[in-house]
């Protein structure tokens, strides 16, 4: 368990949290909670990386992972390949800094405004499908 918080939100936002994981099918997905603060929805891009952490030495990754946002308990969204929205998934990657993302990687992307309140982001593998993941949220600026 690992908890970050901006202790002076006057002076320090966090932008981006990321965590690597184990993720096993028969029940234990990569779960990751957050918070949007404020009064206005927030431009947010949320994914589930297996594939594409190849990239960077890991072994054993899980080769398609699914991704699902939760708010109380209710499926907000979901997404299965990234690649269902190519451009938009891209420009939000490249705008927050995050690493690019092979170009028939079956990873998992959503781009979404949120309201303010707890979410939680579960990555997982279809079936019994376990291997490596990596679950990242990026606060994006309200005009990328």
């Amino acid at each position: 368990l690992a908890e970050v918080y901006a202790a002076d939100q006057g002076a320090s936002t966090i932008s981006n949290l990321s965590t690597r994981g184990q993720i096993d099918g028969s029940g234990s997905p990569l779960i990751a909670g957050f918070a949007v603060q404020g009064t206005a929805p927030r431009r947010m891009l949320i994914r589930g990386i297996g594939p594409s952490l190849a990239l960077f030495g890991v072994g054993g990754t899980l080769q398609d992972p699914t991704l699902k946002i939760y708010r109380d308990g209710q499926l907000v969204a979901e997404n299965d390949n990234w690649t269902s929205a190519v451009a938009e998934n891209a420009t939000a990657a490249a705008a927050s800094g995050a690493f690019s993302l092979g170009a028939n990687s079956k990873d998992a992307a959503i781009v979404l405004k949120l309201e303010p309140g707890n979410y939680t982001a579960v990555v997982s593998g279809g079936g019994e499908a376990s291997g490596a993941g990596l679950v990242e949220v990026y606060e994006l600026a309200a005009t990328s």
